[in-house]
């Protein structure tokens, strides 16, 4: 068996790539866009069939895997940082959410969702009237 060395600045690496992936944590930027949501959310590799998307009044749920690359037996990595394994994030918004006119789409590796409030949530103005 052949030893190889590993130099310091690539020890924890080395020890990273031996390690199993546990939870993997996407990141997701929120922007209020009048009286929509939209969500950003990084997803690369993923396919648009790949993702569950669920809205329930004023949550959302991303969920999906990124799936293991296959690789030779033979090949031993000194550092391995792609994500794998699956995931899944819930977001809390200010107001109930309207999931029918929801839209999703994937580009360049990532998911955009935009998410209207739903009409009971927004605010409305009343006309006062004085007898």
């Amino acid at each position: 068996m052949m030893t190889y060395y590993v130099p310091r600045h690539m020890r924890r690496g080395y020890r990273d790539a031996q390690a199993t992936r546990s939870e993997i944590h996407i990141p997701v930027d929120v922007i209020a866009e009048g009286d929509d949501y939209v969500l950003n959310a990084y997803v690369p590799g993923i396919d648009a069939d790949a993702l569950e998307i669920e809205i329930l009044e004023d949550t959302v749920t991303i969920k999906g895997e990124m799936v293991v690359p296959e690789v030779d037996e033979d090949v031993r990595y000194l550092l391995r940082e792609r994500p794998f394994g699956s995931f899944s994030r819930t977001l809390r918004l200010p107001k109930a959410l309207d999931a029918e006119n929801a839209q999703a789409e994937i580009k360049a590796g990532v998911l955009s969702l935009r998410i209207p409030q739903a009409e009971y949530a927004k605010a409305k103005q009343i006309a006062v009237k004085a007898k």
